[in-house]
């Protein structure tokens, strides 16, 4: 593909087995210029995510500048996910161990170094909470211009997750939610109206086994790991989360999206960090986010068998 067509992107996620496989679609895509990789507490501690994240990048070939985010939210103590992803952040299969540094900078300068130094406006992927995205929004607002949007993995308008009203990686940082879907920035929001609806099945993953690539017998057994949490749940398949923030990029003819104004709920005892969407239109507002509701679940399974062929078609 032509430079010029291709998307420039800033990974932005707390590695995580859906992050990983959506880090994996976007390195496959040959369409994705990926500047910048930046970890950020979520699924687990900063340091397991920052680990996952170097991993992932030896794993991928992904040869772009990493940073460690920010420890903890802007305002509340951490949350984890052990009982997801695991005690490491990414339990399964043995991945190499890194073959690149971290860089000096923190994940919000290096973020902001990114945007500086493109030619064009990038688009931010973030598939964990908004900490390091609404950290550069705060430190460097004269970078706004810079973001060509943010596409996100959070939330969902009618349920949550991890409450009743809250999707894990709004709840984990509230705050810095509200600040991102008040920037201005064009959002794409991947939330759980979505997510729980791009199941990859357990046929689905034998079908990627047997492309027989190293990188796609590692997606199969993350894909295994995820779906044997989500079965006892009561799933059918595992829900590829993150994996929606780059899908919807990539192929945005295989969902369904409709442009909602979304306030985040910081301040509820029962509702904090609930995405509030306003499907009827009642408060007036234009919309701030475009939200994506459904998608085409057979599509994008064959879509991501598809991307895992790239890894036995030869790295670039």
């Amino acid at each position: 593909m032509n430079e010029q067509t291709r998307i420039p992107v800033i990974l932005d996620g707390d590695p995580g087995h859906d992050d990983a496989i959506a880090w994996t679609m976007a390195k496959a895509s040959g369409r994705m210029d990926i500047l910048a990789v930046t970890s950020v507490a979520g699924n687990q501690t900063i340091q397991k995510t920052t680990y996952n994240t170097q991993r992932i990048c030896t794993l991928l070939g992904i040869d772009a500048p990493i940073a460690q985010g920010r420890p903890r939210p802007l305002i509340e103590p951490p949350m984890n996910a052990p009982s997801v992803h695991g005690e490491s952040g990414l339990d399964g299969p043995p991945l190499p161990e890194p073959a690149m540094g971290l860089s000096e900078l923190s994940a919000c300068e290096l973020m902001a170094k990114t945007l500086r130094e493109s030619l064009t406006p990038v688009t931010i992927i973030s598939t964990g909470p908004l900490t390091n995205t609404a950290a550069l929004l705060l430190a460097h607002p004269e970078l706004k211009e810079k973001i060509a949007r943010i596409s996100l993995m959070g939330g969902g308008i009618a349920y949550g997750n991890w409450t009743p009203a809250a999707e894990f990686n709004i709840l984990v940082d509230p705050e810095a939610a509200k600040i991102v879907f008040r920037s201005g920035v064009p959002l794409l929001m991947a939330g759980l109206d979505v997510t729980e609806k791009a199941l990859i099945l357990p046929e689905d993953f034998r079908r990627i086994a047997a492309i027989g690539n190293p990188v796609a017998d590692i997606v199969a057994q993350w894909l295994e790991f995820f779906y044997i949490f989500h079965k006892n749940l009561g799933y059918d398949g595992a829900p590829m989360h993150d994996p929606c923030a780059v899908m919807a990029l990539l192929h945005p003819e295989v969902f369904t999206m409709k442009p909602l104004y979304v306030q985040i709920e910081t301040a509820g005892k029962y509702c904090r960090g609930a995405t509030v969407g306003d499907l009827l239109g009642v408060t007036g507002h234009a919309p701030n986010a475009t939200c994506i509701l459904n998608v085409d679940r057979k599509r994008f399974a064959d879509l991501l068998v598809d991307a895992m062929r790239f890894y036995g078609e030869g790295q670039k």
